[in-house]
Formats: structure tokens, sequence, C-alpha cells
């Protein structure tokens, strides 16, 4: 997810305007849950500062640390001394549905759950026989079937035992794959649950997918002012403070944030998100990105299939390329997007100077500065110069 999780956790990233993680803490609530243990480690302050308590979702939150990063299995071992009975455990950067949780909630034994996927790139793959987990496989390139590892789980305490007997893996971590070996070796074996929805974020653009699929069903709501001769079609949500200027086009789904100023005279396509403080000005079009708080995309902008971090400015006439002329997948860093459709992956605080060119599939680390006319294209450091 780097550059954008330089200055964050991956669950912190913004989709439909709510981290990840709200999203399901969200959906966990309304399966009839209320006590939550977060387990932090890296940027946790701004994990803690954001929820609190849980107090505004009407939840209970503890959090447990920990304090270096040594795998899953370690992560469930420190939250083991506040945990009783049985328990769930989500990867806090999937999201899954209540309908889904529920039916996982009615196991009486250490529970899997799986879905069948297209595409096993990546993603731990599982044998399944008799109602339950025979074999796993991580990230293999010939897995033997399409069944997917979600990374929701229903242990009893028995898992904590597994954990115990868990040894470090070759790369240093006590993975919670070892510990389900162990407990697909007993007698009570591993069971599994197959969900049907689920969306897991592995890559950058992945964001782009689950931002459109969470503002399905999004309601129109405005609590800021606009202007005449705007013109809203679909469903639209404005934040407090935000002006709407007058020859603004907003095709929705889209939702602006609290204290931003958008137009005049600027095009917002569907499924575009933007952050707080924002500023999106005029003869700009964006669409089907994901723009976060206090960036500026002011005079004469082009922005498609995009996510751009924080604090970024683009200077005027800035255009971010977003279909390859063959119209061939745009591949990053070697892989395939599955996307015909990608422009860049900006992260905070990057400017951009007058007439700047953006090339497909760009990854453009924190803090560069891309100087008037210059073209970007490619897999850029951070705090670099292209001039």
């Amino acid at each position: 997810m780097r550059p954008l999780t330089a200055n964050r956790p991956k669950v912190m990233l913004p989709i439909a305007s709510k981290p990840i993680l709200e999203h399901l803490l969200i959906e966990v609530k309304e399966a009839s849950i209320g006590e939550f243990i977060f387990v932090v480690g890296y940027c946790e302050q701004q994990v803690r500062s954001y929820f609190g308590d849980g107090g505004k979702w009407g939840v209970k939150i503890a959090y447990s640390e920990q304090r270096k990063q040594l795998g899953t299995a370690d992560a469930i071992r420190v939250a083991g001394g506040v945990t009783d009975g049985n328990f769930l455990v989500i990867n806090g950067d999937v999201i899954v549905n209540r309908a889904d949780i529920k039916r996982l909630m009615k196991s009486a034994h250490n529970t899997m759950s799986v879905i069948e996927v297209k595409d096993p790139r990546g993603l731990g793959i599982v044998e399944l026989a008799n109602g339950k987990v025979v074999s796993i496989y991580e990230k293999s390139k010939n897995p033997p079937t399409l069944m997917a590892n979600t990374g929701m789980y229903l242990f009893t305490p028995e898992i904590f035992d597994a954990i115990a007997r868990t040894e470090k893996s070759p790369r240093g971590e006590y993975e919670i794959t070892d510990s389900l070996k162990i407990l697909m070796g007993q007698k009570t074996g591993l069971r599994y649950v197959e969900i049907k929805s689920w969306l897991d974020l592995s890559y950058p653009w992945d964001l782009l997918r689950a931002n459109e699929t969470m503002m399905v069903g999004l309601e129109s709501q405005n609590l800021g002012e606009v202007e005449a001769n705007v013109t809203l079609k679909g469903a639209v949500a404005i934040g407090k403070n935000t002006v709407v200027r007058s020859g603004a086009y907003i095709v929705g789904p889209v939702i602006i944030g609290e204290g931003c100023e958008i137009g005049p005279n600027c095009f917002i396509r569907p499924s575009t998100t933007i952050g707080d403080k924002c500023h999106i000005g005029a003869a700009v079009e964006v669409k089907n990105s994901i723009i976060m708080n206090g960036s500026k995309i002011p005079h004469l902008n082009y922005v498609g299939d995009s996510v751009i971090g924080e604090g970024c400015n683009l200077g005027a006439g800035t255009k971010i390329a977003n279909l390859r002329l063959d119209k061939q997948n745009i591949h990053v860093s070697g892989i395939d997007t599955r996307r015909r459709k990608l422009g860049a992956i900006i992260g905070d605080n990057v400017e951009t100077g007058i007439n700047a060119s953006i090339n497909v599939g760009s990854v453009i680390g924190n803090s560069t500065f891309i100087g008037p006319g210059a073209v970007a294209s490619g897999i850029i450091s951070p705090n670099s110069k292209i001039l």
C-alpha cells in the first residue's frame, strides 16, 4: 500500500469517506457484537485518537499493543489476556458484511471463513473436505482450489495453546496459518463457513474498487452551501461548511467532506470521494477517485481513477493519464492490476508545477516535487524532484 501507508496504518486509509476499519467496525456492531479489542502497533496513535473508547459508535473498544510486528498469531496472543470464551478475529484491512459475520458466529468450534475467488494471486487458498479445512496454501502459484481464506475466524480458547506451540517462520514471524495447521491436526479439526461478500485490500488500486462498492446505496445530503446554477445528479453527499460554487456539475455517487471549496465550473464524476478541506477548482474534472484531506486540485486539471494523498497540490494544467494508448491492462511494478483504467497513486504532500503530466499507473512517493511541464512515470521515490 505504500506510499499511502508511509504516514498512516493501512486500516486508516479512507474509502467512501470513512477509514477501512470504521466500515468493518460498523458491520461487526450490526451483527450484535459490542465489545472489541484493537491490536495496534504501527502509527497506533491514529487509531486510538480516531476510535477512542468506541462510545461514538455505541460499542466498547479496548487496545492491546503489539510492540514488534511478529505476525498475526502473535497479535492474537497479545490480546489473549482480555478475551473470555469464544471470540472473533478479523483482519483490520478487509470488509465483510453483517450477515456473513452472523453466520460465522453460530459456530461452536474453531472456524475459518472462506470465499470462492476468481483470482487467487497473493491469497491464502484452502482445500476443504467433510466440513473441515484440510490444507492451506499460502500464495501458491498453482493452488488446487479457488477457495480463499478471508482473514475472519471464530476461535475457542484452544487457539492460544496452538499459538504457544507455533514456531517462528523463516521470515521471523509467528504465522496464524501455522497455528491453524496445529488445530487442523487435532480431533475437532478446523471447520469452515463459506461467506458471500468480501473486499480484500491488498494494493492501492484496490481502494478504488472498494470505494465504488461502498458508495452503492449512498443517500444525498447537503450540510453545506450550494450556489445557484449548480447541477447535482444522483446521490451527492456534501459536508458541513463546504461551498459548491456556480457552474459545478456533479454526478453521483459522490461524497464531499467538510470545509471544501468546489468550483466554479468543475465536473465531478461518479464514484469520487473528496476528503475534508479540499479544493476542486475551475475547469477541473475528477472521476472515480479518492482525494484525501487538505489536497488541492484548483485549475484546469484532469484526475481519473486515482488515489491522491493528503496535503497535495496540483499546479494549473496538471493532467493524470488513466488509459494506455493500446487499451491493455495497466501494470505496476510487474503486477497486472486487472484494470484498463488506472491513473496515479500519489502519496502525501506531493506538488506539481503548471502543465505537469503524470502517466498511467504511476506511483509517486511522499513530498515529491514535479516541476512545470515535467512528465512523471513509473515508481517515484519519496522526496524526489522531477524536473
